[in-house]
């Protein structure tokens, strides 16, 4: 049972801070409350990661419509993910750090495959997701240079301000927040800042960093029209309406 207990602190802690703590009884090591805290941050985005897009994709099946959904802003938002999880996964990087990503990118492909096909095109639907699977073995087997993973990640900071900013572009044309579903936005902007923390102390590495002030930035862009949106009609609703009362008022 002691072995057991040790196996999983030693899980969550180097070996360094489980003598701090379980030998010496040193609860107020600084550098070793990071750690934990980091790696407990990073095992839960990784946990919130399985549902976090869930929402979005039940929402787009209940209303069989993609409505409101900007679609290059999805295949940008697969895009980023796709290549921070490549980088992080070639570069050795802890799961705790990176593997939610893993999760978003599984369940952004779906979002992405789902708009097309309740677009009519069925068979673009399926050439989407056969695409997207030869993409990821490409990135992760090794025949794609680190140098070239390195470059592609340095361009994910512009790649995903396109994408969130599109979207959000979308949002404010419509004056509406369409089908975006209010739990994915939430969930991705709190993420997204935690992120910067756990980057901070288990990779040290800057682009990463930088990446995610970049993505908490459009997160909240995003989450802040779904507020200002929240109880607003769409554009499209308010002409239907002044369009009626015009209507009563010649009869």
């Amino acid at each position: 049972m002691t072995d057991l207990i040790k196996q999983g602190a030693l899980f969550l802690m180097s070996p360094k801070c489980y003598d701090n703590y379980f030998l010496e009884h040193n609860f107020f090591d600084v550098p070793c409350f990071k750690a934990l805290l980091s790696k407990g941050l990073g095992l839960a985005i990784i946990a919130g990661s399985l549902l976090v897009k869930v929402p979005q994709v039940l929402k787009i099946l209940k209303s069989k419509s993609g409505e409101g959904i900007n679609l290059m802003g999805v295949m940008l938002d697969l895009l980023a993910i796709t290549i921070h999880m490549s980088y992080n996964f070639m570069n050795g990087y802890p799961f705790s750090s990176w593997g939610d990503t893993t999760f978003l990118a599984l369940q952004t492909v779906a979002i992405g495959a789902l708009v097309i096909f309740y677009n009519g095109k069925k068979l673009p639907s399926l050439l989407f997701l056969l695409g997207y699977a030869l993409l990821l073995y490409v990135l992760n087997s090794g025949l794609t240079p680190m140098k070239i993973l390195g470059t592609a990640q340095n361009c994910n900071i512009p790649i995903l301000l396109v994408g969130k900013l599109s979207q959000a572009f979308t949002n404010y044309k419509a004056g509406s927040t369409g089908q975006l579903s209010a739990a994915t936005c939430f969930m991705m902007f709190a993420g997204s800042l935690a992120r910067i923390f756990t980057s901070i102390q288990e990779t040290g590495d800057r682009t990463i960093i930088i990446t995610f002030i970049a993505s908490s930035f459009a997160n909240g862009v995003i989450v802040a029209q779904l507020l200002y949106y929240w109880n607003k009609p769409a554009a499209g609703v308010k002409k239907d309406k002044s369009k009626k009362s015009k209507s009563k008022k010649d009869d």
